[in-house]
């Protein structure tokens, strides 16, 4: 084999190489996921909440469990303690 004709051969592999080369993937386009349909006990609320220690939760598990009762009643009947110490309506006579 020449020179010549192997630089036509290296300059043949590298134009396939070129040509074989994978084209980057096209960009992905992000769409909006749809709204959850929210539960008909959660329809016409809010949430909430607020951060604070792990011990909070612990204890207001522990509480919800001796009462029977959920954390949803709790909170609630916290608020409504709140609410009448600060010469507010409780929730319930909203």
């Amino acid at each position: 084999m020449s020179e010549n004709s192997l630089k036509a051969a290296i300059a043949g592999n590298l134009r396939l190489e070129e040509e074989e080369a994978p084209k980057p993937a096209p960009k992905l386009i992000r769409t909006k996921k749809p709204k959850a349909t929210p539960k008909p006990s959660r329809q016409n609320t809010v949430l909430i909440g607020g951060h604070f220690p792990p011990e909070v939760k612990k204890q207001l598990r522990l509480i919800a469990a001796e009462d029977d009762a959920t954390h949803q009643e709790l909170l609630e009947e916290a608020l409504n303690l709140l609410f009448v110490k600060k010469g507010k309506k409780k929730i319930a006579e909203l």
